[in-house]
């Protein structure tokens, strides 16, 4: 019988992905997305109908005990990816980044607890290191918590810990860098320069000094898959990175090359961090994933960059350019 997972965000961008990937591989999929109105599925529904047909789909909000009670029932896996994730926004509704990525994380913990469920996998972030102390950046790193954002999710991966350390529920936190690919949205940067690239004269950024390890979301995903197959990770963090990056202006250079033409930008001030904020330097040490989990990213950054571009331009109905998505 075919293992029972739950994906918790799996309408998210990387979510999505993460479903795909454990259909292909033949898991039985409870995927879980925030509840609407409109029965929307958020990026599930750019998948397949094969994938779609293939997976029971649950509506809730993780910080409703009752209901990830429920989702988490009868399940041999869970990957706990729902999270507010907008580090501007965070500046602006920290108390929703509380209850979602803390008190969402401790809901789920519980009840993986409560029913026995044999690995659940957190979903960390690079930006819990804040700007790196030394690089590349190992999984001793000290955290920092840079933004309301970062600190919830490093108060997220310290109850995460506490489980493990409490009372041995098997937990792996799984700290993706800067995921990027196609579905994702223009909160990010790559979507943003790619976007505007496609439709205005001039890009519109924040600060493009910042350096990112870019990982594409195929690569992503199979790290997910990785380290719930391993024995060797559990209680363990683990980085999912590429292990160099560029900056942000040498970023808009490589999508500028691809594109066959220069793309240049101009600075607007309401999308630069504040100062104490901004995280200016990301690379990771993956070799913990490689050593433990026989993970390592297959998919170059033009090979990525490429596939973002393609999606882009065949869904740019879909992205506003002209609004900043905080």
């Amino acid at each position: 019988m075919a293992k029972k997972v739950l994906v918790t965000g799996a309408g998210g961008f990387i979510g999505s992905h993460l479903v795909e990937l454990l259909v292909h591989e033949g898991y039985d999929v409870r995927a879980f997305v925030h509840y609407n109105a409109n029965s929307n599925w958020y990026n599930l529904e750019k998948t397949s109908q094969k994938v779609l047909d293939s997976i029971e789909i649950m509506a809730g909000d993780v910080a409703d005990a009752f209901a990830v009670d429920k989702a988490v029932a009868g399940c041999d896996f869970v990957f706990h990816l729902a999270a507010l994730i907008g580090i501007p926004y965070s500046y602006l509704a920290p108390a929703a980044y509380v209850a979602t990525n803390v008190t969402g994380t401790l809901n789920v913990l519980e009840a993986c607890r409560r029913h026995g469920v044999e690995r659940m996998l957190q979903t960390s972030t690079s930006e819990t290191y804040g700007t790196a102390q030394y690089v590349p950046i190992d999984e001793k790193h000290p955290s920092v918590g840079q933004s309301p954002y970062s600190a919830t999710k490093i108060a997220a991966d310290k109850m995460a810990e506490s489980f493990w350390l409490s009372f041995e529920t098997p937990v792996t936190i799984v700290r993706p860098f800067n995921t990027y690919g196609p579905r994702q949205s223009m909160r990010a940067v790559i979507p943003t320069i790619i976007v505007q690239a496609l439709t205005k004269g001039e890009l519109t950024l924040g600060s493009l000094d910042p350096v990112r390890d870019l990982t594409f979301v195929k690569d992503t995903a199979r790290g997910f898959l990785a380290a719930a197959k391993s024995e060797k990770v559990i209680g363990e963090v683990i980085n999912l990175g590429v292990g160099d990056g560029p900056s942000i202006g040498e970023l808009v250079e490589r999508i500028g090359r691809l594109l066959g033409r220069e793309l240049p930008v101009g600075q607007d001030p309401a999308r630069v961090r504040p100062k104490g904020s901004e995280v200016m330097r990301l690379i990771s040490d993956n070799s913990k994933a490689l050593r433990l989990m026989d993970w390592r990213p297959e998919v170059s950054l033009d090979e990525g960059l490429q596939a973002t571009i393609d999606y882009i331009e065949q869904h740019l109905k879909e992205f506003k350019a002209d609004i900043y998505a905080v």
